[in-house]
């Protein structure tokens, strides 16, 4: 069989993504459970720009010392006035000690995590259901008060 090529990556977008204080749910059988909310942010693509509406959450589970399972749902609005509902998957993995920090929101050099993410799009715009049948990956930083990503298209 001949190997089919690899993927390509493309630039799609950066996401600053504002977040609020902790919802602390507790030791659940997900792991310890908490909700962040989602306070706002800002996008920019190549020729568009945008923003992340406040009432999203990002619901993550820390499963151990050193992974958390993050789900993060919002929307984005275009400046043209379009809707994209984001649902974002990712993990962060980092050492116990890094990830201890992490969830007291403190700083840490990004260069001590990994932190990689699989958004999906939804919309009903016109000039942007092409999104829609697309597979995006990520890379992110969470800041105290902010996560920062990245999003690629998989060509």
């Amino acid at each position: 069989m001949t190997p089919l090529a690899p993927p390509q990556l493309r630039w799609f977008a950066d996401l600053s993504v504002r977040v609020g204080t902790p919802h602390e749910i507790g030791s659940t059988p997900a792991g310890n459970r908490r909700v962040i909310p989602i306070v706002g942010g800002e996008v920019q693509g190549e020729g568009w720009t945008g923003r992340v509406l406040s009432g999203g959450a990002d619901f993550q589970a820390i499963v151990s010392p050193t992974l958390a399972q993050l789900d993060a749902r919002y929307v984005i609005e275009t400046e043209a006035g379009e809707l994209v509902f984001v649902a974002n998957r990712a993990i962060r993995v980092a050492a116990p000690e890094v990830t201890a920090r992490l969830v007291r929101g403190e700083p840490v050099d990004p260069a001590d995590v990994y932190f990689r993410c699989v958004p999906s799009f939804e919309t009903s715009a016109p000039s942007l259901a092409w999104i829609n049948e697309r597979v995006f990956v990520g890379t992110g930083v969470r800041r105290p008060d902010e996560v920062r990503m990245t999003f690629f298209q998989m060509d």
